[in-house]
């Protein structure tokens, strides 16, 4: 590939981490204002590529093959929801959703869509496509180990920002977004977040990204057996980037506890502990016995680390910031406590029942969810503190089933790197991905992060990591090794 080529491919993976780093900063770009920002942007990176391909000056990622199943995916849960806006024969509309047809009814229209809202509809499913975007660009634009390093890096720092300027912004009393005033969660940790709660999900797909990153770089320190060799390395690690990157962990983690976010930090912990046992039975399965399992220094390595993220940051960076806070917050989690978010989730099941195959339409929950709002709960609800049960009340079961496919689909890619990939850099990726899937979706039980565009489209890239963790570089040695046979072939 000629050098200008290269310049061009690397100008569109430079615009690609520019488009993550700005995502969180304005108000985590949930804001009508922010949000065609966000999709003008990965419009304009992807046909600048398309452009680059037909002249071929880009290299596709070989992400990008391995997870077509992913990719036909998605571009089936875009025309879904496309379907759900076309006006259609009211005996397909009376079969898939008879309680939309009574509504319409009702307000005198016949000919309609299934969505009930079909605008709103329209703007879900471009942010949709937005993100069905970026996944793709992911995986077409990382196409080298250097490439995975600077987006990892990149989103590290990234979440390494907000921990900062989040917890000078509650330790110094200032309280203040990026550019305006707080006027909620004062006292509580939220970056240019505006919840604090999102901030926190934001923090443990960067703090799952950053394990992954510490992983891949301890995997491949040398043999130890002397005191010498220990000092030598004990110098080697201060002089690092390691001792750093472990710096960074720990003021994110610091922010985290600040946030005061009960299923923030618990899945957070329960997501490492988890992944951590995973990739423990992946060396089982690949040493043939728990002694020598154990016996593997990068096993060692793994269960050295991991405890020490648990220790260190629970019990002596959380004691330092207020973890007993945390825990009396979590004591007090009771019904009575949580009781509007009860009620709205059980409301909400209500709502889901009326409209079970392909809900009442993306994006409708907040105007919707008014008909089934009882008189006991006081404001406005926009979304419901469940993520599961927001998706199948406005896309349906069948569209929650899609959305749990590709998570499933890439979680699976992710456990197969873990299981076959012997390079430090793809396991740990791929640790960084599963963790980041278990951790927010223990948390999206309680919570609406995946609403959030900045942290849907930073889970996006977890998806994607997954992806390529199993074939980068894979697919290249393949090739020439294949190559190299038929060379021989025809020497002979």
């Amino acid at each position: 590939m000629p050098m200008s080529h290269s310049i061009f491919e690397q100008r569109l993976f430079y615009a690609l981490l520019v488009l993550l780093v700005w995502l969180p900063l304005p108000l985590a770009s949930n804001r009508l204002w922010f949000e065609p920002i966000f999709e003008l942007a990965a419009v304009f990176i992807a046909l600048f590529y398309i452009w680059g391909w037909q002249r071929q000056w880009v290299r596709p990622g070989a992400g990008f093959a391995s997870a077509k199943p992913m990719l036909w995916l998605l571009g089936l849960w875009l025309l879904y929801l496309g379907l759900t806006i076309l006006p259609l024969p009211l005996a397909w509309r009376m079969l898939l959703s008879p309680e939309s047809v009574a509504q319409y009814q009702l307000a005198g229209v016949k000919t309609a869509p299934l969505s009930l809202m079909p605008y709103v509809t329209l703007t879900y499913w471009l942010k949709s496509a937005t993100y069905a975007t970026l996944f793709a660009l992911v995986l077409l634009l990382v196409n080298s180990k250097q490439r995975l390093v600077l987006l990892a890096y990149t989103l590290v720092l990234s979440g390494v920002f907000q921990a900062f300027f989040g917890s000078m912004m509650t330790l110094s009393g200032l309280e203040y977004l990026l550019f305006q005033k707080k006027e909620a969660y004062i006292g509580f940790a939220t970056g240019t977040f505006v919840n604090r709660n999102h901030l926190a999900g934001y923090l443990e797909m960067t703090l799952a990204i950053g394990i992954g990153l510490l992983l891949a770089s301890w995997s491949s320190d040398e043999t130890i057996r002397t005191w010498k060799q220990r000092v030598r390395s004990l110098l080697r690690l201060l002089l690092s980037a390691k001792l750093l990157l472990r710096v960074m962990l720990a003021i994110m983690v610091i922010a985290l506890v600040l946030t005061r976010s009960r299923m923030g930090n618990t899945a957070f912990f329960a997501s490492m502990m988890i992944t951590g046992f995973i990739g423990l039975l992946m060396f089982r399965a690949q040493a043939g016995s728990v002694r020598q399992m154990f016996s593997k220094r990068e096993t060692r390595s793994m269960v050295i680390l991991l405890s020490s993220l648990l220790v260190i940051d629970l019990f002596i960076v959380g004691t330092w910031f207020g973890v007993e806070k945390l825990v009396a917050r979590m004591e007090q989690t009771s019904a009575e406590h949580d009781a509007g978010r009860i009620e709205v989730s059980k409301t909400t099941l209500d709502l889901i029942r009326d409209y079970p195959v392909v809900g009442a339409g993306g994006g409708s929950f907040h105007s919707v969810y008014t008909r089934y709002r009882p008189e006991t709960i006081t404001g406005y609800y926009d979304h419901t503190h469940q993520d599961y049960l927001e998706l199948a009340a406005d896309t349906g079961l069948v569209g929650l089933a899609m959305l749990g496919t590709m998570v499933s689909l890439s979680m699976g890619a992710a456990l197969l790197a873990m299981r076959r990939r012997n390079d430090p850099l793809m396991r740990g990726m791929a640790f960084a991905s599963v963790m980041g899937i278990i951790a927010l979706l223990i948390h999206s039980s309680v919570d609406f992060n995946l609403q959030i565009p900045a942290n849907a489209a930073t889970f996006m890239v977890i998806l994607a990591l997954g992806w390529i963790a199993l074939s980068l570089e894979r697919q290249e040695r393949t090739k020439r090794r294949s190559r190299s046979a038929v060379e021989v072939e025809y020497d002979r």
